[in-house]
């Protein structure tokens, strides 16, 4: 049986075991050796602080023998997962290690810098694999309940407009509201979990989003029902922000491709699932029972969750431990002092919020890479959600099914998400053929997925536009929807790989900014979809869809060609080494052109470190990979800045 004992936030754990940290020390010399043994197992080497270990997110001090190299999570300092006891109920340790196995001196101007132990059951980590499945399997059943909640809505829409004497895009509304609250979410509950953790994020959130379609359902007017919308959206969206987050949490980087894969389908399948379980829900039971179900199983989610979702964020555990070791050695009138690794350069909760409020607009409009595949992924978005809108057109007006056989006409869809899911692993072999030994790959590896991606969504949608209307069989436009499935995965996942590849530490803004935008567009296509398909007709309105789309297929094909030029312009991106054919067109010699890249990033990390982006690393190298799509296999977030600072000072 699972509980939520593995928040393992107990104040009794601490007060049975008051006699102090002195004795813990004499024990874990005992099992594992002399205090200097527990050290070097933990950091590598004799009193290395974390700060200084390879592939953590502190800068250190730069030297010319000692380059940057910034990874996330990397498999050589993640401890194994398996659990050093075979019990699945991790526990708080009751003395701490004391300042032998801490860096630091204690005092406030020099505190001890908690970490986890190589084998410490408080890391996620080191959780038992059944434990860590039966939470991924939870978070994967979360994950889906805010989709389907915001689509399932579509087929409820002919009622509704009756009921309240609304027209038809007037009620549509209620679906751009929805994804309209996700987007002001979505900036809003990413840096709040930073700060409070995940577990405390969710359980501020998801009460209100059950009693937001609580309200929804008992809803009596237009102006309730809208409302009400836009706050179960607004609330919804913290869980789309955190679950990829608590995956990343708990799954080292070899063992993430299942749970991602598992987590990554969940909010896909339940666009697709929602208008079949809503199209037959209203058929025989009534519209209102629509928004019932929403309730229902919002309630479920949250009273599971609220009992054993235990916290997965590293910095929030870890600072409970800090808060704790400090309380216990004040008791004890050492007045030690002890604060998480990742508060070394401690950041105001103002700060963190100004980041994640305003860094995702500044990279969206000075960032070339990350605004185009913005509006890209925006344009497909909005085509997923014009659907929502225009399918109880075509389908249940035009050639007069019910509106239970409606829904299924999302099931070609919804197919063509579920093959993308499963053929989305084939991108780690062209990643794996582009890399080089001891050279870290390029981004632009990511892509030849969203080649094809690029090409199959116009061809659907063309496809689509001419086999809609009567008198071509019904099958042939539900066939049409597999490709624009397929491609619909496919390129958001190559996008995602490749803005985390680019820009590692600034990756989860860049993926915030992309958020924002896909879901102002989910929000504005289904408010036109019905009036331009009625005065345009199936076939041209549909046309138009699919010319937006061929618009934007050359854009995978352009960043793969000028792609490292774009990176080494960017201020946030790190730079990238000149290929041979720019080596050869230069008029400079190798070595000026080698000095002048040195210099260029030497500017680029002097800005980072002017900015103090202590947390930046983990929030965006981490929170950023956790947001990639699965299938990836072993792989580390790596950027290796490589600085010859005595070149780069000529």
């Amino acid at each position: 049986m699972y509980d939520h004992d593995h928040e393992l936030d107990h104040d009794t754990d601490v007060e049975a075991d008051a006699d102090g940290p002195q004795k813990y020390l004499a024990r874990v010399t005992k099992e594992k050796g002399s205090a200097t043994d527990v050290l070097n197992a933990d950091h590598g080497g004799p009193s290395r602080p974390p700060s200084m270990r390879e592939g953590e997110g502190d800068y250190g001090r730069i030297t010319p023998e000692s380059p940057i190299s910034i990874k996330s999570r990397p498999l050589s300092s993640a401890p194994s997962s398996r659990p050093s006891q075979p019990s699945a109920r991790p526990t708080l340790p009751h003395a701490q290690v004391s300042h032998f196995a801490y860096p630091g001196r204690g005092t406030p101007d020099e505190p001890f810098l908690v970490d986890f132990g190589p084998e410490d059951r408080t890391n996620p980590y080191n959780w038992s694999k059944k434990y860590r499945w039966f939470l991924t399997l939870l978070i994967g059943v979360t994950a889906l309940c805010p989709p389907f909640a915001s689509v399932s809505y579509s087929s409820t829409v002919a009622q509704v407009s009756k009921e309240f004497g609304m027209s038809s895009e007037l009620a549509t509304a209620g679906i751009s509201l929805y994804i309209l609250g996700n987007a002001i979410g979505v900036l809003f509950w990413a840096p709040l979990s930073e700060i409070y953790g995940r577990q405390l994020a969710f359980n501020a959130s998801f009460p209100l989003f059950t009693i937001s379609n609580l309200g929804t359902a008992l809803a009596k007017n237009t102006r309730t029902l809208m409302v009400m919308r836009f706050f179960a959206g607004l609330f919804g969206a913290s869980c789309l922000t955190n679950a990829g987050g608590q995956i990343g949490d708990m799954w080292a980087a070899h063992e993430r491709a299942m749970a991602t894969s598992i987590f990554s389908l969940a909010p896909f399948l339940g666009p697709v699932l929602g208008p079949i379980i809503g199209g037959y829900v209203t058929e025989y039971c009534g519209y209102h029972w629509v928004y019932w179900l929403q309730f229902i199983y919002a309630f479920v989610i949250t009273a599971i969750c609220l009992v054993v979702q235990p916290e997965t964020y590293a910095p929030t555990i870890l600072r409970r431990q800090a808060n704790k070791f400090t309380k216990l050695s004040f008791k004890q009138g050492s007045n030690e002092v002890y604060i998480a690794k990742y508060d070394k350069v401690k950041k105001s909760k103002s700060e963190i919020m100004k980041i994640g409020l305003l860094r995702p607009f500044e990279l969206l409009f000075t960032e070339v890479i990350v605004g185009c595949l913005a509006i890209y992924g925006a344009i497909v978005y909005g085509i997923l959600y014009l659907f929502f809108a225009c399918f109880p057109l075509i389908y249940q007006e035009i050639r007069g099914w019910s509106v239970g056989q409606g829904g299924l006409a999302f099931l070609g869809m919804g197919l063509g998400l579920i093959v993308g899911n499963a053929i989305n692993p084939l991108g780690n072999y062209w990643y794996r053929r582009a890399s080089i030994p001891g050279q870290s790959t390029p981004p632009e590896a990511r892509l030849p997925l969203a080649f094809a991606a690029a090409i199959l969504c116009p061809v659907g949608l063309f496809w689509f536009a001419w086999t809609s209307a009567p008198p071509v069989h019904w099958i042939w436009s539900i066939l049409a929807s597999i490709p624009f499935g397929l491609a619909f995965i496919l390129i958001f996942s190559a996008m995602v790989n490749y803005i985390i590849d680019s820009y590692t530490l600034y990756a989860a803004s860049a993926l915030a900014a992309q958020a924002v935008l896909r879901c102002l567009f989910g929000a504005a296509f289904p408010l036109f979809a019905v009036k331009m398909y009625r005065d345009l007709g199936l076939h041209w309105a549909g046309t138009l869809v699919a010319f937006l789309s061929l618009i934007c297929a050359p854009m995978p094909f352009l960043f793969y060609r000028y792609g490292p030029y774009l990176r080494r312009k960017s201020r946030y991106a790190p730079s990238v080494p000149l290929t041979q054919a720019e080596i050869e067109a230069s008029s400079e010699t190798p070595e000026q052109l080698e000095a002048e890249a040195a210099r260029d990033e030497l500017r680029k990390v002097e800005t980072r470190l002017n900015e103090d982006e202590a947390l930046e690393p983990q929030w965006g190298a981490e929170a950023g990979e956790r947001a990639k799509q699965g299938g990836e296999g072993v792989r580390e977030v790596d950027m290796i800045v490589g600085l010859d600072l005595e070149k780069g000072r000529q």
